[in-house]
């Protein structure tokens, strides 16, 4: 179950990536549902993601944020 909510957030934030206020909103949504490990996934994956996206660079900042207050 953990595993489809996992590729399911992956897949809304592909979808609103080319909307930085809808690909915020959903990057907001993913700290709430994922689990920390998954949450580390998805960071990684964005790096990669979003390395040929700078406009969307900033956003990943609020994941960091999360994963070092946690």
């Amino acid at each position: 179950m953990a595993r489809m909510i996992y590729d399911y957030t992956k897949n809304s934030i592909e979808r609103v990536s080319n909307d930085k206020d809808k690909f915020y909103r959903e990057l907001r949504k993913a700290i709430k549902s994922l689990m920390p490990y998954e949450l580390e996934k998805l960071y990684n994956w964005l790096l990669y993601f979003t390395s040929d996206k700078p406009y969307l660079n900033d956003y990943l900042l609020l994941l960091e944020e999360y994963k070092y207050k946690n």
